[in-house]
């Protein structure tokens, strides 16, 4: 594994940055937020914090015994996950982090992807991050674990990660590494998306090999309380909280609509994966001329506007004749 590039990254540059679609870290970047300040005190002073927040609403938490060792799993058959969940408010969530903190093996707590807007209504205002104020519809997430995994899995958006406390592991594989990475099950998924199968920090290449392969294109990085990460759209990334208490606030960004090119892939599964060859290889050539090729923006223009339909340049208008088109095709008995 090669360690991660790092900049010193201003809103401006963040963005030239971001244009190579490769992941990077900042160091220190929100060092000034009072949670990060109130942190380097204790956690208990950040939790305190967060908590003089809290809407009361309940969250997404995962429980699990000790005996996972923070990894958050499948069970032993995939039918199955090795954790729990319940709905409980943060405050309470980081109180019992607090409580767990002196056990040498305690139960792990997980709660993951708490909008702020609806949990810690003013985190944004006493707590502002520019390089995400300016991307398009950024909402900031908190989230508050002891020491737990989340497991190898992409994200279908651009991600600003912020660790604010405690520290965090972060090992990140490149989409080429995907054939190497042993995905897990497309639609029965711990939390969204699918994830790796195999253990990054526990490899065990007698029953995943290639992911040695995998581990060849891997970068990482620690970062502690004010450090930031960048993961552009399909990286996998494996996080891994090291500390009794943490928290870290991401922002995902640049989200596509209607699940866009993933539920895409999904319905390929269905319509070509299984076809003859010889119309696989046709359709390869449809996708490359119309999806993927260097003039695939323009396939159409030997066609008058009005007659370009479908495939017209990208608008409001050509998306709803898409969608139209799709729900009348797809709801055909």
């Amino acid at each position: 594994m090669q360690p991660l590039p790092e900049y010193p990254a201003t809103p401006e540059a963040f963005t030239e940055l971001c244009l190579a679609g490769q992941p990077f870290v900042m160091r220190g970047l929100a060092d000034e937020w009072p949670l990060v300040q109130a942190g380097r005190e204790s956690p208990a002073a950040a939790i305190a914090l967060l908590a003089s927040m809290e809407s009361g609403k309940p969250a997404d938490v995962m429980l699990a015994p000790p005996e996972i060792n923070g990894r958050f799993f499948y069970g032993a058959d995939l039918r199955g996950f090795n954790f729990t969940r319940q709905k409980v408010p943060l405050a309470e969530v980081g109180r019992k982090l607090l409580e767990l903190e002196p056990e040498a093996s305690p139960a792990v707590v997980y709660a993951g992807a708490s909008e702020t807007r609806q949990h810690l209504p003013q985190f944004d205002a006493a707590n502002p991050l520019p390089h995400a104020a300016m991307q398009r519809d950024a909402k900031s997430r908190v989230w508050l674990c002891n020491k737990a995994e989340v497991a190898t899995h992409f994200d279908l958006s651009d991600n600003i990660a912020v660790v604010a406390l405690g520290r965090r592991r972060f090992t990140v594989f490149p989409p080429q590494a995907t054939g190497d990475l042993y995905v897990g099950p497309l639609n029965n998924t711990l939390a969204g998306q699918p994830i790796s199968m195999p253990d990054p920090l526990r490899p065990d290449f007698e029953t995943y090999p290639r992911f040695a392969k995998a581990l060849e294109q891997a970068q990482t990085a620690e970062l502690g309380p004010g450090d930031a990460i960048y993961i552009p759209t399909l990286w996998w990334h494996h996080v891994a909280a090291l500390d009794a208490v943490n928290v870290l606030v991401n922002y995902w960004y640049n989200d596509v609509a209607r699940g866009g090119p993933f539920v895409a892939f999904i319905h390929a599964l269905a319509a070509i994966r299984d076809l003859p060859d010889t119309q696989r290889d046709g359709w390869r050539a449809w996708f490359e001329h119309f999806i993927f090729g260097p003039d695939a923006a323009g396939a159409a223009d030997h066609l008058p506007g009005h007659a370009q339909g479908v495939n017209g340049p990208a608008s409001p208008e050509r998306d709803e004749m898409i969608r139209q088109f799709l729900v009348r095709v797809l709801s055909a008995p």
